[in-house]
């Protein structure tokens, strides 16, 4: 009877250990795929902080030979931007696909810690869209330093998956952007869901709305609120 009290002693133990240790084993592997989600629930503003932002630093991007307001409105503390994948791109002398798009002004960077936050929103329907982006990139052909899409209700970081179903609901986006590491992370609804490598480039801006894609649908829209900027000092 000792040995197996002495065995059961001994298996509550490894048990133990087991689920001390279970975490931390989790924590290693996500680290191995950078791409793969967390279930970690955080707070991704934690260390940084909030700088001024009023609608005096969002300038509006539109296709030029249409009036501002026939593609975006401000209501209510609501951004909508609409395009249509038909509609002319933003200047008379771009070459890019059409876009209705908020660049915030005033906080271009070129080193540190930066942050956007802001509440998206994507109706059914809408794919083949970025409809959030850092701007600026040096490397790989890429103007952006990451691309948040939509695709078919998918929300992605360029081609690679996120959160699997974004339509018809509210949802918090965090891009941290670390210049000197090279690195941009991402959380929805505060779970981090992507990190990794940026494209370099020696300027960068926020940007959200739609903009189309390859693929992109007739329409476009997004809606955003509570836009915040951030830095790590």
């Amino acid at each position: 009877m000792a040995s197996i009290s002495a065995f059961k002693g001994g298996f509550a133990k490894l048990v133990l250990v087991h689920h001390l240790l279970l975490p931390w084993v989790l924590v290693l592997a996500e680290g191995r795929d950078s791409h793969r989600h967390s279930t970690t629930i955080a707070d991704p503003t934690k260390g940084f902080v909030a700088l001024p932002l009023t609608v005096s630093h969002m300038e509006v991007q539109w296709p030029y030979d249409l009036r501002e307001e026939e593609r975006y409105s401000y209501r209510n503390g609501v951004h909508t931007l609409e395009v249509y994948s038909t509609d002319k791109p933003h200047t008379r002398d771009s070459h890019t696909k059409p876009r209705t798009e908020v660049r915030i002004t005033g906080y271009d960077y070129s080193s540190g810690v930066w942050q956007f936050e802001g509440q998206g929103y994507v109706p059914r329907g809408t794919s083949g869209v970025c409809v959030m982006q850092v701007f600026g990139a040096g490397t790989g052909g890429h103007a952006s330093t990451v691309a948040i899409r939509v695709y078919d209700g998918a929300l992605a970081a360029y081609r690679s998956t996120i959160v699997p179903d974004i339509y018809d609901r509210w949802f918090r986006l965090n891009v941290i952007h670390d210049v000197e590491a090279r690195e941009v992370v991402v959380y929805v609804d505060r779970v981090l869901v992507y990190q990794g490598g940026d494209h370099g480039g020696s300027s960068h801006y926020f940007k959200f709305g739609v903009y189309a894609q390859d693929g992109a649908s007739d329409y476009m829209e997004s809606r955003w609120k509570g836009i915040k900027i951030f830095n790590k000092k």
